[in-house]
Order: structure tokens, then C-alpha cells, then sequence
């Protein structure tokens, strides 16, 4: 009797979004400084912004779990939720909410003396909203973006989402990626989306020659740059700190 093959199982993917695993950088320093001084926060209310995969839903998370705020997601929102007591409201993806329901969530938060924290691809006062009340508040919160990630945050970035998905790829190959995908984070959430499908299918470790096809596959750059130009030795980020949020 021939043994059965044993096939490796797809697991859904859950980012990590504890402490350790963000770093900051340049890019993301005024939101940090912004996030440990919810006093400051004009009307009670601030907004994270900024493109796909720069850490917006890290950053909200960090925060909500360090003051002991509750977590809500835009698209889910619906009438109103019942508040917390304390601690304040993270939405994330709030340019997502429906938008009477946005509204009442910001009026009924501020009446309850409640920080909230939302997140959006842009600032809030460029959200395309048809009610003039809630665009007026929207105008009214003080936003902050996160900028586009540099080449030392990009490479924490590739090795931690390997690590989330449980991929070893030699650093080597990281190098080769990095310096051949488009430079923004949403190119490199996807490469190690599209790495991780395609070690599953090989049923091994990801290659050079895997590296290469998606590379390849996502509009690699082709240029003279040398495959170390991204090597580095030691740390190239710090952790967030305690006393950052």
C-alpha cells in the first residue's frame, strides 16, 4: 500500500500587531508623538492617515490596547454601538463607515468625553461625504500622516510579514526582492502574500528562482543596483516604546 503524500495545509494569515513587531522610523514619528498626547487631541478626536500598508491598523491597535480604548471597524459600523465607559474608541478604516453612522459615533463620542481615534487612506477633510455636518467635523479633525516607509522600515517590514506567515527565506533572497519590488509597503504585504502561496504549491522553502517569478510577476525593477544594497548588520529599527504611546 503506496503511503499517502502529506500535503501541506493553508492557514489563514493573521498579522501580528504586538508591540515588538512595529518600528518606527521617520515616516511614522509625528504619529507617535501625536498617539502620547490624547490630551492634546483638538475636539477630543485625531486621524492616522496615510497608503495601504504604512501601519495605520498597528498604530490604532497599539493604542487602543495601551489606554484600554475599544476597537471598531468602518465597514462594520452601524447605528450606534454601545460605548465603553473609558479608555476611548480606535475605527479603523473610517473612511470605510457608512456615513450617518460615522457621524452619530463622533457626536455621541465627544458628548461622552471619549478620545477617538480613526484611520483612513487620506485625510478626513478629503473624504467624499455628502452630509455637511459631518464634513464639517471630518474638517475639524486634526490629522496626521504616515508617510511612505523608507529602505531600512521596508526590510523589517518583508522579514516580520515572512516571520507572521511562517516562511523561511534566506536573507540573501530578501536582499534580491528588495531590491528589485516597487518600494511601497503594499508591494511588499503583497510579495509576501504571493511567496507564501507559492512555497505552499513547492512544498518547500522559498528559492532564488521562486524569488525571481514573483518578482517578475509583480513589475520588478531592473536596474544596476547591487543585490546587497539593502544588507545591513544589527537592527535597522527600534521597537515601539512604552513611552511612545
Amino acid at each position: 500500500m503506496n503511503a499517502l503524500r502529506q500535503l501541506p495545509l493553508p492557514f489563514p494569515y493573521q498579522p501580528s500587531y504586538h508591540p515588538e513587531d512595529f518600528c518606527t522610523a521617520l515616516s511614522n514619528e509625528s504619529a507617535l508623538l501625536w498617539l502620547g498626547r490624547v490630551a492634546d487631541w483638538p475636539n477630543g478626536r485625531l486621524a492616522l492617515w496615510g497608503g495601504e500598508g504604512r501601519g495605520k491598523t498597528h498604530l490604532l491597535r497599539l493604542w487602543a490596547g495601551r489606554n484600554g480604548a475599544t476597537v471598531m471597524e468602518g465597514m462594520l459600523l452601524a447605528g450606534l454601538p454601545d460605548l465603553p465607559a473609558s479608555g476611548g474608541i480606535g475605527l479603523d478604516d473610517a473612511d470605510a463607515a457608512p456615513e450617518e453612522a460615522l457621524f452619530h459615533l463622533i457626536n455621541a463620542a465627544a458628548e461622552a468625553h471619549l478620545p477617538l481615534l480613526l484611520s483612513g487612506r487620506t485625510a478626513p477633510a478629503r473624504w467624499a461625504v455628502r452630509l455637511p455636518d459631518l464634513a464639517s467635523r471630518l474638517r475639524a479633525t486634526t490629522a496626521v500622516e504616515i508617510g511612505a516607509p523608507d529602505e531600512a522600515l521596508l526590510r523589517s517590514l518583508l522579514a516580520r510579514l515572512l516571520a507572521d506567515r511562517q516562511i523561511a527565506v534566506a536573507e540573501s533572497v530578501q536582499d534580491y526582492l528588495l531590491t528589485r519590488l516597487p518600494r511601497t509597503a503594499g508591494s511588499i504585504r503583497e510579495a509576501a502574500a504571493r511567496l507564501d502561496r507559492a512555497a505552499l504549491a513547492a512544498g518547500g522553502k522559498v528559492t532564488r528562482q521562486i524569488a525571481t517569478r514573483v518578482a517578475a510577476e509583480m513589475g520588478a525593477v531592473e536596474d544596476d543596483e547591487d543585490d546587497d544594497a539593502f544588507a545591513t548588520t544589527g537592527p535597522v529599527c527600534s521597537p515601539v516604546g512604552p513611552s511612545l504611546l
